[in-house]
């Protein structure tokens, strides 16, 4: 490849960025210590840039991990992210304290998500959203955004679907705006479908209500915390997320306790882990133990 194709490449993803986070030379030049000058010789192919200079331009424009990495071979460099599997020996740490995590969450649900909400690990009060769901949706890979809005899944028993569900819609429509992607948007429209538009009144609350969730226990309110690994160095930690959900009321919170305290007496099949936990590139593989 040559330099001044290497120059044209880099030059029209760094417009493409400015663009998609309506930023200007200007600012982005202030933001990565360079000149605006030095900018538009950069994406004007009259200049090739450092590694340190794309780096700290990716940097500055927010770029994932993944994305940051695309952008240096790009502009003719080695890629500086890793991207491990969670049974590597490397992240054992990480896969130790998520364990940790979803054990402690315990009597309530908690799931660790891949990209376009692929299942890596969960703990056993997950069930609770598996709960009379078609067998098809926990065929691998188990994708949890699926199955809690689609009409065969947990969409039939949120009995708020239109305001709730709407919160699912809109935070990965704010991940596609902020790193567009054809099929995350194929994945929003096809989730988009399962959910009813709400109605819009003088109680309208849009999607900033808990979910409202029929049960074998009765109505249970949960409300959602999503926690993500802001300062990760490696892709696949850098793309997982802890979606944890809590008790909306103390009817809610008694409920889930005397659930899972029965559901610890019930027998359980010898392959059915207390936690699930693979490597992202095996999780199609170890799903099926999500029941």
């Amino acid at each position: 490849m040559s330099s001044v194709s290497v120059s044209h490449g880099v030059g029209a993803q760094l417009k493409h960025w400015r663009s998609v986070r309506r930023i200007s030379q200007l600012e982005l030049a202030l933001l990565a210590g360079t000149t605006q000058r030095h900018l538009s010789f950069i994406e004007s192919g009259r200049s090739r840039p450092g590694r340190a200079i794309v780096i700290r331009l990716a940097e500055s424009l927010r770029l994932s991990l993944r994305e940051r990495n695309d952008l240096l071979a790009t502009a003719g460099y080695a890629p500086v992210f890793t991207e491990s599997g969670l049974d590597e020996e490397a992240i054992r740490p990480v896969r130790t304290a998520l364990e940790q995590v979803l054990h402690g969450h315990m009597p309530y649900p908690a799931v660790v998500v891949a990209p376009y909400g692929r299942v890596v690990a969960a703990n056993p009060a997950v069930e609770l959203f598996l709960e009379d769901a078609s067998p098809e949706l926990l065929e691998p890979p188990v994708n949890i955004l699926r199955v809690m809005l689609h009409p065969k899944g947990m969409g039939a028993r949120v009995r708020n679907l239109d305001e709730w569900g709407r919160h699912v819609i809109e935070n990965l429509r704010a991940r596609a705006r902020r790193s567009p992607d054809p099929r995350l948007d194929e994945f929003v429209a096809e989730l988009a479908g399962y959910v009813p538009e709400p109605p819009v009144g003088p109680d309208h609350l849009g999607f900033s209500v808990p979910m409202r969730l029929a049960s074998a226990d009765g109505e249970l309110r949960l409300i959602t915390t999503l926690t993500s690994f802001a300062t990760a160095t490696d892709i696949t930690l850098a793309e997982l997320h802890l979606e944890a959900f809590l008790p909306a009321d103390q009817e809610t919170a008694e409920a889930l306790r005397v659930r899972a305290e029965r559901n610890a007496d019930a027998p359980r099949p010898v392959h059915d882990d207390a936690l699930i936990m693979s490597s992202t590139s095996s999780v199609d593989r170890t799903s099926p133990k999500l029941r």
